[in-house]
């Protein structure tokens, strides 16, 4: 029996067991490339898609889990001809380093932006408390995050 759901506005069938980590259907059968294998424990971030406007790490999340729901995945936030606000301002601020912790970041940032526009430095750190990023470019990637929520407020 298949399990159905959307991703970044597609519908998907996936002929998988439903214990599947969400993360190999989307990797290996969808071909994304944003959600990345980081620890496989839900602990990095480097994983993190939204559903139902939560960010979840999609390691530890069965595709039974998900089943019916829309997933947004990095490449469904924005495209090369139309970033998302925090994809432009990661951009302008040279907010990372090697790339491997940014969906991760981006997908968190934007889940909390999304309820929170307007939110502290304070609250926007307490909020990405729980991604890993091992290079360094937490402050640049703070200042994008800020810049972000400030234009998604103006809106």
């Amino acid at each position: 029996m298949a399990i159905t759901l959307k991703v970044n506005g597609r519908a998907h069938a996936f002929d998988l067991d439903p214990a599947t980590p969400l993360l190999y259907a989307l990797s290996d059968d969808l071909e994304l490339r944003g959600p990345k294998f980081g620890c496989g424990l839900g602990q990095c971030g480097a994983c993190t898609v939204i559903v139902k406007g939560q960010a979840i790490r999609s390691c530890v999340t069965t595709l039974k889990t998900v089943e019916g729901q829309e997933v947004t995945t990095l490449e469904g936030i924005g495209s090369a001809d139309k970033l998302h606000p925090i994809q432009q301002a990661f951009v302008e601020e040279g907010a990372m380093q090697c790339g491997f912790c940014v969906n991760g970041v981006i997908m968190t940032a934007k889940a909390f932006l999304d309820k929170n526009p307007k939110a502290t430095e304070a609250e926007i750190q307490q909020a990405m408390s729980g991604v890993l990023c091992r290079c360094f470019s937490n402050v640049r990637m703070l200042r994008a995050i800020q810049r972000a929520g400030e234009r998604m407020a103006a809106r």
